[in-house]
């Protein structure tokens, strides 16, 4: 595989190694977004315990306000920060 594809499969697997444990295999629940953030993210976004933060970035990702972030959602989180860390490290 292309390192393009393994960095997609990544991402999908990261996914649905969340998804699922309080419900629906194919969206993330609050508390799964949470722990994968938590565990997969700490870096960026710190292991941080602010309910209000986490409330507000669950928000934005739920585009479609069905109370759960699927696939489509969390692919977007991951693009846009990816962007940020590209303009961030194009800037040194």
């Amino acid at each position: 595989m292309s390192d393009i594809q393994k960095g997609m499969a990544l991402l999908i697997s990261a996914f649905y190694k969340y998804s699922g444990k309080e419900g629906d295999k194919k969206t993330l629940s609050k508390g799964e977004l949470k722990d994968l953030l938590t565990a997969e993210m700490a870096d960026i976004f710190g292991k941080s315990t602010d309910k209000t933060a986490l409330d507000k970035i669950f928000k934005d990702l739920d585009a479609n306000q069905d109370g759960s972030v699927d696939f489509q959602e969390y692919i977007t989180l991951v693009a846009c920060i990816t962007m940020i860390c590209n303009d961030f490290f194009k800037k040194q």
